[in-house]
């Protein structure tokens, strides 16, 4: 099973949407509210250099991006492949 990882935060629509296609599929994940610690922001920062909006998702360690990244995997059929991957 992959190990699915969002760091996400309150109130934020996209990291709303991101979640709901993950449980639509039937997938479980940790999640990861960086409003809220300060230390999970640091580890986004550092896991995913750059970034800084949210959700930011982590598949079997390695990143994803975005909502909208994670939408254009799902669209483009290769969302499965990267669950399936190993780490």
């Amino acid at each position: 099973m992959a190990t699915i990882e969002v760091y996400s935060g309150d109130f934020c629509p996209y990291c709303v949407r991101a979640k709901a296609l993950l449980k639509k599929k039937g997938l479980e994940f940790s999640e990861y509210n960086v409003r809220k610690d300060i230390k999970r922001q640091a580890e986004m920062s550092e896991r995913a250099p750059g970034a800084r909006t949210i959700p930011q998702i982590f598949i079997n360690n390695r990143h994803v991006g975005g909502c909208d990244e994670l939408y254009t995997l799902e669209r483009r059929g290769e969302l499965d492949a990267w669950l399936k991957a190993s780490a």
